[in-house]
């Protein structure tokens, strides 16, 4: 099942014309990437980089802005997995608005890195099996 999480965009992340600046909306896509792990493996970002010595670095982002996230919004983001390799994963992000409004969608790909090395190593087991769980729901296929 997709994940779904919800932040609201704080005034640091505005520019003058009370748009989040892009770069800020890949800062807050990576904050709920993060956030993302403990209902998807069970298990915090942190935990996996700092303890397990396991990090998932992008090797390559496709995103699209469809509307301004403006100062004081709440942002929804539905995550899924979208396609489960050896050692990358397809994650694929939708913002909406507190309108409901599609504001920003991203496909990302990640690579499993053993955090010493920074070498592709295989997704570990446990991980997988959350992983290949976090599927687009049937319902958002409809909107």
């Amino acid at each position: 099942m997709a994940v779904q999480l919800e932040r609201g965009v704080d005034f640091p992340m505005v520019d003058l014309a009370n748009i989040a600046y892009y770069p800020r909306i890949f800062d807050l896509a990576h904050r709920f990437f993060e956030d993302a792990w403990v209902p998807i493996c069970n298990i915090r970002y942190a935990d996996l980089l700092l303890q397990r010595k396991i990090g998932f670095p992008v090797v390559h982002v496709e995103s699209d802005f469809h509307a301004p996230l403006r100062y004081g919004d709440t942002i929804t983001a539905t995550i899924w997995i979208d396609a489960l390799g050896e050692s990358s994963c397809t994650w694929c992000y939708e913002f909406h608005n507190q309108k409901g409004e599609l504001v920003w969608t991203s496909t990302q790909v990640t690579v499993c890195v053993n955090m010493d090395t920074m070498k592709r190593s295989a997704i570990p087991e446990d991980l997988r099996q959350g992983l290949e769980t976090c599927q687009r729901d049937e319902a958002n296929d409809e909107q």
